[in-house]
Order: C-alpha cells, then sequence, then structure tokens
C-alpha cells in the first residue's frame, strides 16, 4: 500500500465517531430540518440512524465527509469559472 493510503487509513481509525442531534446538524450545514430530510430523502445527504421510539441521530463524521464534499465542489468551480 503507499504511504498516502497508510495515512489516510490512520487519519479515519483516529477520527472520533458522535452522535449528533437535529439541532446541532442544522447549524453545521446551515439547512433547516425541511430541507435535511428532502435532501436524505433525494439521497443526496447522510440517512439519520434511528436511536430510540421518538429519537435520531447522524453519525458526525457522515456529516463532516459531506460537508467537506461540497466545500471540494465549491472550491472546484471557482477555481474553474472564467475571470471577469
Amino acid at each position: 500500500m503507499s504511504r498516502e493510503i497508510l495515512e489516510t487509513v490512520e487519519t479515519v481509525k483516529a477520527v472520533e465517531h458522535r452522535i449528533l442531534r437535529r439541532p446541532e446538524v442544522e447549524a453545521r450545514i446551515g439547512f433547516n430540518r425541511a430541507h435535511i430530510y428532502t435532501l436524505m430523502q433525494e439521497g443526496k445527504f447522510p440517512k439519520a440512524k434511528p436511536l430510540g421510539i421518538r429519537a435520531v441521530g447522524w453519525d458526525s463524521v457522515e456529516v463532516d465527509q459531506w460537508i467537506a464534499e461540497r466545500l471540494g465542489i465549491a472550491e472546484h468551480l471557482a477555481e474553474n469559472s472564467p475571470c471577469e
């Protein structure tokens, strides 16, 4: 395995998984409840995990990866946009 892959594996192992409740997810991504659930239904946001009868939560690592992907897309668009 290459050094880069090994470093990535080490980083993933070191990442702390936490359960995020909806208000924290909303604060992190800037979308409201309705939009989060719409994205989930469309397969564009990580699915909530059931915690109990009336409680759900999201894996913090999955949410952070989703944010990183969005930022990567935004950076790519900014780099490739024509300068005025």
